[in-house]
């Protein structure tokens, strides 16, 4: 299985990074304006927002080619938690376009979200 990729300092994000967990619940309103609610998934679920800043070409070509590979939100990969170091074996990524920002040469940035699926 793929693995999010790290950078030259062995990291896989930088600060500031925003974890949240939730639990998956939908909602389906009936024509009536009544609703039911029920639990899309078992136990929580994790998400990640990390922004990264000052990747160098090789950094950047690593992370769009993770992107390429994984077909954006199609694939599965593991993520290591940088928080606590927990290793989830079945995440995504959140969206299916990648953008890069270039402040100047061998400074690029770039913001991925990854979810936690279903079990």
């Amino acid at each position: 299985m793929a693995a999010f990729p790290v950078l030259k300092t062995r990291a896989v994000a930088q600060y500031p990074l925003t974890r949240t967990t939730a639990f998956q619940n939908q909602t389906l309103t009936f024509l009536d304006g009544t609703q039911q609610r029920y639990r899309d998934a078992a136990g929580l679920r994790a998400r990640w927002e990390i922004r990264l800043s000052e990747l160098d070409a090789g950094e950047m070509a690593a992370m769009e080619e993770f992107f390429l590979a994984n077909q954006g939100t199609f694939g599965s990969f593991a993520f290591t938690d940088p928080i606590d170091g927990t290793v989830y074996t079945n995440c995504s990524l959140r969206v299916d376009a990648i953008e890069v920002a270039t402040a100047e040469e061998m400074r690029e940035a770039t913001k991925v979200t990854v979810v936690q699926n279903k079990e």
